[in-house]
This record gives structure tokens, C-alpha cells and sequence, in this order.
């Protein structure tokens, strides 16, 4: 398989590639083990050239008139978003938020972790959320060097963002999933990704009829 590293794939085409993940997993849970473009297409809603495209960055993973087989396609899917291994995560904000992803169980078996969960409330720290107990941000930074932690998820209030993303970044992290209402700017070697709920909610109500 080529390597994707260096090369100018768009990030759109990368973004795709979960997308393709999840649905061939939930194909082999229906027990199939072949597929084809249209197919995923006709879950996805994207058409099946574009998926073709798409897979094509990435080597040959089909043949035509016999489609992919699931299997292969998903561990190869796995290999080039390098979650073929564990990737340990820290959660920042042990709020609501914080609370509600550390509870998650959706990030097993899927190249994830939650390794910690810190905050700076007194009141929190040192209490059981879940499998976790909340340890002070003081210790944030030595935790991530001594365990080489590369991803974590922000789940603070707006105004501590930035901060906390700085202190993330001094400390090695180099993917960051935000869920602050609120752009951190950050190096352009560290990947980072929003997730605002009103936002998305702001652009459907675009289409709505008022």
C-alpha cells in the first residue's frame, strides 16, 4: 500500500474514510463479506465514482465485477488511519461533557482509549467518574510526556481553552477534538477538529421553513 504520508490528499477525502469504516462495519454485522461502491454509496449518500476515487489515493482494494471484500477493506482502512494499534486519550473537564465522554463505551475496539480524565475544580478532583478518578490539571503535562500521549479532548469552558490547549500542545499532544464553543489557535503540526452542536444546529435551520 503507498504511503500516505507527505502526500497532498485532501483532508476532505481523509474525512471520508471513517465514514466508509463505520458503514462496512455495520455490513459485516449484517453478516455480509462482499460489497461494492454503489452499495456504500446508496448508505452513505455519496456517489460510488467519488468512493472509488476516494479508495484509489490508497491502493487497489477491489476488483471490478466482484466489489470489496469487507474484511480486507476495513483493515486496510484501519492501517491508513493508523488505528490498526491503541491510541491513548486524556479528557480535559470533568463536567457534564467531560463526564458524559468518559462514560462512553463507543471508543473500544475503535483505536481508542480514555487513559485520564483531568480538571481544575477542587471539588472534582479526586472523585470516581465512571472508570476514572479525576486527577488535578497540574499534572496533566508530566502525565502526557511520561506516557507519550498524543491525542486529547477538550471538554472546558470557552475561556480556558486556549490555555489549556497551550499547555496541551507544550506537553506533546498533536491531535486535539475540541468541544469548546470557541477557535484555539494551535501549530499547524498539531491536528484539531470542533465539535459544537449549535453550530451544526444554526446550519439546518438554514433549510428550515420558519
Amino acid at each position: 500500500m503507498p504511503d500516505n504520508a507527505g502526500t497532498s490528499i485532501p483532508d476532505i477525502v481523509i474525512g471520508r474514510l471513517p465514514l466508509y469504516l463505520r458503514a462496512l462495519r455495520r455490513l459485516r454485522q449484517e453478516d455480509k463479506q462482499v460489497t461494492s461502491s454503489h452499495e456504500l454509496g446508496q448508505r452513505l449518500d455519496i456517489s460510488s465514482a467519488q468512493i472509488r476515487k476516494d479508495l484509489s489515493h490508497f491502493g487497489g482494494f477491489g476488483k471490478q465485477g466482484t466489489g470489496y471484500q469487507i474484511d480486507f477493506l476495513i483493515e486496510k482502512l484501519q492501517v491508513v488511519l493508523k488505528i490498526n494499534q491503541e491510541w491513548m486519550v486524556v479528557v480535559i473537564g470533568a463536567g457534564n461533557l467531560g463526564s458524559a465522554i468518559s462514560h462512553y463505551r463507543g471508543f473500544q475496539d475503535r483505536g481508542f482509549r480514555i487513559a485520564h480524565l483531568f480538571d481544575v475544580n477542587p471539588a472534582v478532583i479526586g472523585q470516581r467518574i465512571g472508570d476514572f478518578v479525576v486527577r488535578p490539571i497540574s499534572a496533566m503535562s508530566e502525565t502526557i510526556r511520561a506516557e507519550n500521549i498524543k491525542i486529547a479532548m477538550l471538554a472546558v469552558p470557552a475561556e480556558h481553552a486556549q490555555s489549556v490547549a497551550d499547555q496541551l500542545v507544550e506537553a506533546g499532544v498533536e491531535a486535539i477534538l475540541n468541544y469548546a464553543p470557541i477557535n484555539i489557535n494551535v501549530p499547524a503540526k498539531v491536528q484539531i477538529q470542533y465539535i459544537d452542536p449549535v453550530t451544526h444546529l444554526q446550519r439546518m435551520t438554514y433549510y428550515l421553513d420558519g
